[in-house]
């Protein structure tokens, strides 16, 4: 077995630990401190779904199960960032919308995405980022 296969998910580990450590030190800086990069992913599909959606599409959309979705949404609508609402057709749906406090993060929220992104693919080219995105899909599909 070639010697670096076996670091290989060690690297993945350790970048999404500096990659969430990053962007809380970014919501800090924006003088956001009651989030977790965790909560990141509800509010980008809130953000890019005119600010509401069921929980199951939320569920679906970021890839987690329904529990561990719930405990998210959970500390996000204790934290005011978003609200939960009972279909008025079918009140065995519920919805998850944007608080005006989330809405009002929108802009940083999106700054610190960039910002991110920028730094994760610094120094890579374009055929670089392209090859590199089609081999972790590779990876991840071995799964």
């Amino acid at each position: 077995m070639n010697e670096n296969k076996q670091y290989t998910i060690f690297f993945i580990s350790k970048i999404r630990k500096k990659a969430g450590k990053f962007i809380e030190n970014e919501l800090k800086r924006h003088g956001i401190n009651d989030l977790a990069h965790s909560h990141g992913s509800i509010l980008s599909v809130l953000y890019k779904n005119n600010g509401k959606l069921k929980m199951k599409d939320i569920a679906e959309l970021i890839g987690k199960d329904k529990s561990t979705v719930t405990q998210l949404v959970n500390k996000l609508s204790k934290r005011e960032y978003i609200k939960k609402q009972k279909s008025e057709e079918d009140r065995r749906i519920t919805y998850i919308a944007l608080t005006e406090k989330g809405k009002n993060i929108q802009t940083t929220f999106d700054s610190i995405s960039q910002k991110l992104i920028k730094t994760a693919y610094e120094g890579f080219t374009e055929e670089e980022t392209e090859d590199f995105l089609r081999l972790l899909k590779k990876l991840y599909l071995n799964f």
